[in-house]
């Protein structure tokens, strides 16, 4: 299908959503197999408010197994006070192993800080509990915004109050921002809005389409979908301004950019050649454009590129699945992981966003937000109900 043709029908169809309450949701729903270590929470010295939230974020973070009791591989203690948290973790047996402490606004951050300090001792991996997630929502006939929930779901709103479209978010390096296409009745742009500040600049709003909105990860340049030569085609250029640096130039539609891990290469969708949507790469520096190898589908769309060198994408296989390839540049490969298809059952599986420790991604089924586990195929839903999500991004460990 073209680009240009898919767009358009996403849009009708978007256009026709109507806006109902979000929820939340924790019960799990799981698919596949499970190979994490178990944990067995013992005692919690401290108010009930922190015992929640420390077991939330224990059951959520996605690498433990929770048991009540019995044979487990590690066993956990906390104690807290206000807005501090320590956990004592064990091993089965009952011997220490370590302690982690976080301190925080609020028991939700300490809490946060304190699971995602014991998963980088143990595990060696950037935990998830102290990031965000922002997806677009249709709230109307003619309208969608941008919104952010903690990474388990909690404490959505909306940051974005256009009007319009406002679509495809995409986090810069650290959680500071967020970049998102607007399109409006009679100009489209390129928006950034700074949590710290509350405060959106425009970054681009050339005559046409202004979309892709991906940040370098050094956060000193951004890749940009343009039309204002009236041909769709791939750009970057410094993050605060400054000359274009043109990387396409052909009939073909391109969207979606993504950076590698390094900085030197981007991934993106282009309809060159067989007219529908597959993956490319491209150096940031210039240059000729090749096909993406190992990629599955008669169709694939969305590329988003983990710190570890994974590419996971959107594939059309009858209908649309999530997919990862190794484009064999991480290492330490865990001997479960998974490449190919990770999300199992029906329905369309849309849209996929790596989490910050390269192993769990959010994506988009049946018009809700689930968190898919790439190493076991699990997945959960985060966020659902009668409102319609769309294209959500999951940002670094927030700094």
């Amino acid at each position: 299908m073209n680009l240009h043709v898919f767009f358009r029908r996403t849009l009708i169809l978007a256009l026709t959503a109507m806006m109902l309450p979000l929820t939340a949701q924790v019960n799990v729903s799981v698919q596949g197999a499970t190979g994490n270590d178990t944990l067995q929470f013992r005692n919690m010295t401290g108010s009930s408010e922190l015992k929640k939230q420390i077991q939330r974020d224990l059951a959520c973070c996605g690498w433990f197994d929770m048991v009540a009791s019995g044979v487990s591989t590690y066993i956990v203690d906390a104690s807290g006070a206000g807005s501090n948290i320590t956990i004592s973790l064990y091993d089965g047996a009952g011997n220490f192993i370590m302690k982690s402490a976080g301190t925080g606004r609020t028991p939700a951050d300490a809490s946060h800080k304190a699971v995602d300090g014991l998963l980088q001792k143990l595990y060696k991996v950037p935990g998830i509990c102290c990031s965000r997630i922002a997806f677009s929502v249709a709230i109307g006939k003619v309208r969608k915004e941008i919104y952010v929930c903690d990474y388990d779901g909690q404490n959505i709103r909306q940051i974005s109050n256009l009007g319009g479209l406002a679509v495809e978010p995409c986090f810069t390096p650290g959680g500071k921002s967020v970049v998102y296409s607007f399109i409006g009745k009679t100009f489209t742009a390129l928006v950034e809005y700074d949590f710290a500040k509350s405060q959106m600049r425009q970054l681009a709003r050339f005559r046409g389409l202004n979309a892709g909105g991906a940040v370098s990860p050094d956060g000193q340049k951004i890749a940009l979908v343009l039309s204002k030569d009236n041909q769709v085609d791939l750009y970057v250029r410094n993050l605060n301004g400054g000359p274009l640096k043109r990387l396409t130039n052909d009939r073909a539609v391109e969207a979606s950019p993504c950076w590698s891990p390094d900085g030197r290469n981007l991934c993106y969708v282009s309809d060159a050649g067989s007219g529908r949507p597959r993956l490319r790469i491209i150096s940031a520096y210039g240059g000729r454009s090749r096909p993406l190898p190992g990629i599955l589908g008669s169709e694939s769309v969305t590329p988003r590129w983990s710190k570890d060198g994974k590419i996971t994408y959107g594939a059309k296989l009858g209908s649309y699945t999530v997919c990862v390839l190794d484009t064999g540049s991480g290492t330490d490969r865990n001997p479960q992981q998974q490449f190919g298809v990770v999300t199992k059952g029906g329905g369309r599986w849309e849209a996929p966003s790596w989490a910050p420790d390269n192993r769990h991604v959010i994506c988009i089924h049946n018009s809700g937000l689930w968190i898919v586990d790439t190493w076991t195929c699990r997945a959960r839903q985060l966020v659902g109900g009668r409102s319609k999500c769309f294209q959500p991004a999951w940002s670094d460990i927030l700094r």
